[in-house]
């Protein structure tokens, strides 16, 4: 569907910018003032990665007035196979200030805003209110999640891109206008079943391809040309060198975004460090109930926010939020002289908490794999779900 232009015309292009962007001018569809949108146009690109390395390149020669970067990430060696934007050179520089060394360089008339800092709950709403259009580059299902929620309650647009290997989609999400990103994927993967580039690689030109196709879009969006991917999915085969594209409606019975959740237990993400305590200290809601029935002395966790307990909760457990276990408030408070047992909704922060209390010295405690989601599957399906 056609969609009016995101962005006023700046007011003028000057003649060096007239004679850089000449090839746009004489495009019809283009011309004059869509090059002035595009100079009034302030894109945020999330990620610096596989697919922001393209995206930033190409919407910094097309003339984007402000373009915004956001990664916490450094470059790595092996990151050079793919995110073309950074060189050998800038082997453990922050990525956002390598890409922004390069798109200064591609085009010095862009203005580059650097967010060294994770994108997450507490700084989103600010980064992208400062943005007209995002265009999401993340390698992450719990920060893809984040993207979505924020542009909705924002009421902002994003192109969205994802490869894996030889394969790759593209589509565009705006809420007041077509889907969102969990009218495609309401709920994500459960935990391992998609593996990272990392994990299964990727065909570094792959990159390329979806990145320039993220950057047609955005494009698109900004000048009012053309018929966005908004309500089609876009998806590509290297192997067979094959684009179709797939239709997405709205969910008409889809559950309103309402604010912001904690992503990583929505997506089952936990950090390496989580990991690693889980290894050898995690049972079953089965292996649970088993020392309850056995007056095993033990003291049951619940690292939930109160709201949350006051729903469900395991019986005998004692709440302590997890913030309060990762800040050392309630580590105080914690009995040396019996085994601890954490629990959460899913396992999620449950692993985190029993990492930080492993570090904290309390080598002997657990926790619940699956939490209270799988005890009421499991135990006691006469108490509610939420």
């Amino acid at each position: 569907m056609a969609l009016p232009p995101l962005v006023e015309p700046a007011a003028e292009l000057t003649v060096d910018e007239i004679r850089r962007y000449s090839r746009h001018l004489i495009i019809p569809d283009v011309g004059v003032e869509g090059q002035k949108r595009l100079k009034n146009a302030k894109v945020l690109c999330v990620g610096a990665g596989g697919l922001g390395s393209p995206a930033l390149m190409y919407l910094a020669a097309a003339g984007v007035g402000t373009l915004g970067i956001v990664d916490f990430d450094t470059v790595d060696e092996s990151n050079l196979q793919r995110q073309i934007i950074h060189g050998q050179s800038d082997i453990g520089k922050p990525k956002a200030e390598s890409a922004a060394a390069s798109v200064r360089e591609i085009n010095p008339y862009v203005n580059v805003q650097v967010h060294n800092t994770s994108l997450d709950n507490d700084n989103v709403f600010e980064i992208f209110g400062q943005y007209d259009l995002i265009v999401d580059g993340t390698d992450n299902f719990a920060t893809r999640y984040l993207v979505n929620d924020a542009c909705v309650l924002l009421g902002k647009p994003y192109v969205w891109g994802s490869i894996y290997r030889f394969d790759g989609q593209v589509s565009v999400f705006w809420d007041q206008y077509g889907p969102n990103y969990r009218d495609l994927y309401p709920e994500p993967p459960p935990p391992g079943m998609v593996p990272s580039c990392a994990e299964g690689g990727v065909l570094g030109v792959l990159c390329a391809s979806i990145g320039a196709v993220q950057v047609t879009e955005a494009i698109k969006l900004i000048t009012g040309i053309g018929d966005p991917l908004l309500g089609r999915l876009m998806v590509y085969d290297a192997l067979e060198m094959s684009y179709r594209t797939i239709k997405i409606r709205k969910d008409p019975n889809a559950e309103p975004i309402t604010g912001l959740i904690d992503y990583d237990d929505f997506c089952g993400a936990v950090s390496t460090e989580a990991q690693e305590a889980t290894l050898g200290s995690t049972i079953t809601v089965h292996e649970l109930k088993e020392w309850q029935d056995a007056g095993k002395d033990f003291l049951l966790v619940d690292v939930r926010e109160p709201a949350e307990y006051e729903i469900v909760r395991i019986p005998g457990s004692t709440l302590i939020p997890k913030g309060d276990i990762l800040n050392g408030e309630a580590l105080a408070t914690l009995p040396q002289d019996k085994q601890i047992v954490l629990h959460c909704k899913s396992g999620v922060r449950s692993a985190e908490a029993l990492a930080a209390l492993k570090a904290a010295g309390f080598k002997d405690a657990v926790h619940v794999q699956g939490g209270v989601v799988s005890w009421v599957k499991n135990i006691d399906p006469s108490l509610p779900e939420y």
